[in-house]
């Protein structure tokens, strides 16, 4: 069977179903090749289901407290069963949503395994029956993703090693776990998990958890982590040949020059994700890479003008929302249309944790080493009269400002609900507004965003509130 299509996009993910839907969109025939379920990795095993668990244990967290609101209640337990429940609920719903807006574009799903045989030919092995089908297309979009990344020594196994695709179907919560990694993934489940009573240790090779957030960023998650009982181990080096298993899991750290011993129910982990690019065909035809990585221009055309690629399988930054808008600028590209290149500058970061962290634009530190000289606006929650009616009060806004200009430079948050106000400042960073267009922003009072405002006027000294 031969079918004809003007893009064919293998990887259903949010790089691949909003690339399609804007294929539609402009006119073009359009099929999706997806081994798993439309959505992928940030829908079924990702974004949506740890943020549905980080607020159940958000939740849960805040029932501990209810007194000091007033509140007199009974005892609080936990059912992690419905937790997962909803998890799953919330999954199915959003996962018909896709399916929905797909066949509301008359796009065409594939549900198997896609392969490129040559530049315009995609073999599709479908995955409930022996069947396989060729489509010929004019254009490719590999939207293929990624996978957790695992150390040699440390694959995932039934018992007590777990990558995050595991642990997001845990039946029982341990009642202690080792992180190895003191990233953006395992902050999450480091601040999830003790929030649901989890003995937690982290365990980060840097010198710092968060380690590409601005250094300010990562000392202020660092002491909240620790308050709320998350124990954190820096600068230190494990060593998975020492993994022991038994009534738990037990490993050794190279850390202050000695090696320390670590033991927890479960070990988790975290280092990272590796591309998706093997069985889909690019040993067929030579195609530049990057390492693992495929290598794209600007529009993601790769080195074969007739194959693009978009998301985790080129590196860069590893986002939902990166993924989706490369996708969108890949079809408009195809399409003939002259869209805007990604500043990466631009994109917003989010770690969804307890409390949350957002970030746009350069840190402190890489703006000094672009040569800017710059000023700095910083202003604590603490001050803001929104976070003390929540009874979230830690943390801080935080601007880099070019000295002379006032043009903002970088925005770094940590705090109640940071990850819904980092908007404001990645908008004005596409328009080019300075920190004094922000303070000129009248923000409603009380809200969590005049946090922003104050530390705009922080800049130049002239704060209100402190």
């Amino acid at each position: 069977m031969l079918k004809e299509y003007d893009v064919v996009i293998i990887g259903g993910g949010p790089g691949g179903y909003v690339a399609a839907i804007r294929a539609s969109q402009l006119g073009l025939k359009t099929a999706v090749i997806e081994k798993g379920n439309v959505g992928g990795t940030c829908l079924h095993a990702g974004c949506i289901p740890s943020k549905a668990l980080l607020r159940s244990a958000e939740v849960y967290r805040n029932t501990k407290k209810v007194e000091e609101f007033g509140v007199i209640a009974p005892e609080v337990g936990l059912d992690f069963s419905k937790v997962q429940s909803r998890k799953e609920e919330i999954i199915n719903r959003l996962f018909k949503g896709v399916q929905q807006l797909l066949k509301k574009g008359k796009i065409d799903v594939y549900e198997g395994k896609g392969s490129i045989l040559q530049s315009k030919d995609v073999l599709v092995e479908m995955n409930d029956e022996e069947q396989e089908i060729t489509l010929k297309t004019q254009n490719i979009l590999i939207a293929t993703g990624s996978r957790p990344r695992t150390l040699p020594g440390l694959e995932a196994d039934e018992n007590y090693i777990m990558t995050s695709d595991e642990a997001l179907q845990m039946e029982v919560l341990p009642n202690s776990i080792i992180i190895v990694g003191g990233g953006v993934i395992g902050i999450e489940w480091a601040s999830m998990l003790v929030d649901f009573g989890v003995e937690v240790t982290v365990i980060e090779y840097a010198d710092r958890i968060l380690p590409t957030e601005d250094k300010d960023i990562s000392k202020e998650v660092k002491r909240l982590m620790k308050k709320k009982g998350v124990k954190i181990v820096t600068d230190a080096k494990v060593l998975p040949q020492t993994v022991e298993k038994g009534e738990g899991v037990s490993i050794k750290a190279e850390h202050k020059g000695k090696e320390t011993l670590f033991f927890a129910d479960k070990l988790l982990v975290s280092v990272g994700r590796i591309p998706n690019v093997s069985g889909i065909g690019l040993t067929n035809f030579k195609i530049n890479m990057g390492g693992s990585f495929i290598q794209t221009n600007q529009y993601y055309q790769t080195s074969d003008p007739h194959i693009y690629a978009i998301g985790d399988v080129i590196g860069g930054l590893q986002l939902a929302h990166v993924a989706s808008h490369e996708g969108i600028i890949a079809i408009e590209h195809i399409a003939g249309k002259q869209p805007s290149p990604l500043d990466s500058a631009l994109v917003p970061k989010c770690v969804y944790s307890n409390p949350e962290v957002a970030s746009v634009g350069f840190t402190e530190e890489e703006a000094k080493k672009k040569g800017y000289k710059v000023k700095i606006g910083k202003f604590s929650f603490r001050a803001i009269g929104k976070a003390l009616v929540f009874g979230e009060s830690d943390g801080f806004v935080k601007l880099v400002v070019e000295e002379t200009s006032n043009k903002l430079l970088g925005a770094h948050m940590v705090g109640p609900h940071v990850t819904d106000m980092i908007t404001e400042i990645g908008l004005a960073q596409v328009l080019d507004a300075t920190s004094m267009d922000i303070v000129h922003t009248i923000h409603p009072h009380p809200t969590l965003a005049e946090a922003i405002s104050e530390a705009a006027l922080a800049a130049d000294g002239q704060e209100i509130h402190a």
